[in-house]
């Protein structure tokens, strides 16, 4: 599902102008990001949750060539899936 698609459903499912539901969206991605960017931890009970993790440097290697590489240390934001989520999808017949 892209952005629009997303903003879309909102819409519909909530009987708003598709304009209001894009604000509603973005205020809410916004507000995720902000949180994200202050070290916050975001937690949607029953859906998962977002944190910052920290990976230090280490030796990689390029796949293409074999060739070790270094690859300096990040910061990059994780996601755990909720319970209630993992069930539902699990539940799902392929």
């Amino acid at each position: 599902m892209t952005k629009s698609e997303l903003i879309e459903k909102v819409a519909d499912r909530i009987n708003m102008p598709k304009k209001r539901a894009e604000e509603v969206v973005n205020a809410f991605f916004d507000s995720m990001s902000d949180a994200l960017l202050q070290d916050e931890r975001i937690e949607v009970r029953g859906f998962g949750s977002f944190s910052l993790r920290e990976y230090d440097s280490r030796t990689g290697r390029n796949p293409r060539t074999g060739e070790k590489v270094k690859v300096d240390e990040k910061r990059s934001v994780h996601f755990k899936v909720g319970k209630e989520l993992r069930d539902a999808v699990a539940d799902v017949k392929i």
